[in-house]
């Protein structure tokens, strides 16, 4: 089995009010691994997913990232394990969406040529060819997700964690977004999907997380967990786990554009 490329070691986190929002949690991830986390509102999901690039820290334990303290090395953790929140919005800070996307790389220092191919490369894999004179804001919330992500792919991190990224999309936009994210995957990035819309994507991923209270649960193949969810607060959608997706790709409307090798390591 190969080793995890992120790695939670009894991780516990408490608030200043003295709450706790993870407890003695412990989670590996293994690399080119697709892993759905689902769990009620107030399980602890956020917050796990904020320890992952340091946005957290614990209150004990640790997070490792191929087997190091992500606290050795912050700066590279974030360019490594990168994060899609469920308010795109907040991660859009540029006035065209080309300079939006460079706005990492730009932060890298990195040359112009290579801050241009990042770009296009990114804005390709998300869909979004076309898009580089758009003002963010004139997006709709599917596009605005699109972009968020393609900023965060031209840091080219090994890692992808989005949480809830289909809220408020309806169908055509989901599709569009689960089009590229199974693109992604099958370029060989890791991902981590919190979401609670099950029927969209379970039926892609190898592992399924269940969290209640700040604990992890239940940890299995999706069809294994399928009859055990609403024990914990989920919702059980309707179906076999080989039908819940909502991927169509004949009409997702996303062009092939391939990764090259480096954006999808």
């Amino acid at each position: 089995m190969k080793p995890p490329i992120l790695e939670l070691r009894s991780v516990t986190h408490v608030f200043a009010d003295g709450s706790h929002g993870l407890r003695d949690v412990d989670l590996s991830i293994v690399p080119g691994s697709f892993v759905v986390l689902a769990g009620a509102n107030g399980s602890g999901k956020t917050i796990l997913m904020r320890h992952l690039n340091g946005l957290a820290k614990a209150s004990t334990g640790s997070v490792l990232l191929d087997g190091v303290n992500i606290l050795d090395d912050l700066a590279g953790t974030r360019r490594r394990v990168g994060l899609v929140f469920q308010d795109s919005g907040s991660q859009l800070l540029r006035e065209t969406v080309a300079r939006d996307v460079a706005f990492g790389p730009e932060n890298l220092r990195l040359k112009r040529e290579e801050i241009d191919r990042r770009v296009a490369n990114a804005l390709a894999a998300t869909g979004l060819v076309g898009f580089n004179r758009r003002r963010p804001q004139s997006l709709s919330e599917g596009e605005k997700r699109r972009l968020a992500l393609a900023g965060v792919l031209a840091m080219h991190p090994d890692v992808l964690v989005l949480d809830e990224p289909f809220t408020g999309l309806d169908w055509k936009s989901s599709a569009r977004l689960i089009a590229v994210l199974l693109r992604l995957h099958g370029a060989g990035k890791t991902i981590l999907l919190i979401t609670h819309d099950l029927d969209k994507m379970l039926a892609h991923a190898d592992r399924l997380i269940l969290m209640e209270a700040g604990r992890i649960v239940a940890d299995d193949a999706p069809d294994k967990l399928i009859s055990r969810m609403e024990a914990h607060g989920v919702r059980r959608p309707p179906g076999e786990v080989s039908s819940m997706t909502w991927a169509h790709r004949s009409s997702a409307g996303c062009p092939d554009g391939r990764l090259e090798a480096g954006d999808a390591s």
